[in-house]
């Protein structure tokens, strides 16, 4: 019997493409503007998933509840990357991935509940500040625009985490409808700065290049995570991606981190590394493994 791969192998995934993707959308911005790239990565992932899952099967199956729950998925996805987009046009990246960890470390917070998870969380979150050092009063919009992101991040931590245990329309099937739903969303928002794009062949296969390995490769890693680690465990986990945005800084954009940066580094690490999963029981054994049930099953 094949092993399964173990949830956090997932999220490793997830977390290396989570900036490897906007790394490259960063050199996108000089041939496309920002909005517009926004639209390329949710369009380009959208039709990805439209040929593999066919999302609106699913939507049309689903009871109002679970419709909700992936339409509003769907908006905050499509929201998010506006606004991810727009800050990592005005800031560095590693300050807006900084700003992007404050609320998701709340999440965890509340499911740290022995000191060995709240030691691992009085590291984690200095070892932030030191590796990002966020200077709030550098760019007033940029940092508006982060704080605005971090807050759509911590619900895509929630309705993601929801979306990954629905039994009908659920994991990756439920991540493509509301990749689906985001592409609608924001083809009135942001739609339009594309346009020049449409014409232009390298930015075409640079914005589907960005739209697979931001949205498609990490958030199909999330649900497959999800489906199997509780939510506060993923959340502090997420404390990881500061120091993956690092380490794609150095090998994408050239950003080296100073002494401080690399202490921050191994403070997440640290971090994440003394912190243990808080489940006291095991799950049920239907929501153990929805997600790559569904993903073996086309």
């Amino acid at each position: 019997m094949r092993k399964p791969v173990p949830p956090h192998a997932y999220f490793v995934g997830s977390a290396i493409f989570h900036y490897l993707g906007p790394a490259f959308a960063v050199l996108l911005f000089a041939r496309v503007d920002v909005l517009g790239v926004a639209w390329l990565r949710n369009a380009s992932a959208a039709a990805v998933f439209c040929i593999w899952r066919r999302p609106w099967r699913v939507i049309r199956r689903l009871d109002s509840r679970g419709r909700h729950t992936l339409l509003g998925l769907g908006a905050v996805l499509a929201l998010m990357n506006c606004c991810f987009y727009a800050a990592i046009d005005r800031l560095p990246l590693g300050t807006v991935a900084a700003i992007e960890f404050l609320p998701v470390i709340a999440l965890a917070a509340l499911g740290a509940r022995t000191t060995r998870n709240g030691l691992a969380l009085a590291l984690a979150v200095p070892g932030v500040y030191l590796l990002t050092d966020v200077q709030l009063a550098g760019e007033p919009l940029g940092v508006t625009l982060a704080f605005a992101n971090a807050l759509l991040f911590a619900l895509y931590i929630v309705l993601g985490h929801r979306v990954s245990r629905q039994e009908e329309g659920g994991g990756i099937d439920g991540l493509a409808a509301a990749i689906f739903v985001a592409a609608l969303v924001i083809t009135p928002v942001a739609g339009w700065e594309a346009i020049p794009a449409l014409s232009d062949p390298v930015a075409l296969a640079a914005g589907f290049g960005v739209g697979v390995s931001s949205s498609v490769i990490p958030y199909v890693c999330d649900q497959l995570a999800m489906a199997r680690l509780p939510r506060a465990t993923y959340a502090l986990m997420v404390s990881l991606l500061p120091a993956t945005a690092t380490v794609i800084g150095i090998a994408v954009l050239g950003q080296v981190p100073t002494a401080l940066e690399a202490a921050g580094v191994a403070l997440v690490v640290a971090g994440v590394a003394i912190h243990r999963d808080p489940r006291e029981a095991p799950e049920p054994a239907r929501l153990r493994q929805p997600a790559e049930a569904a993903a073996t099953a086309r």
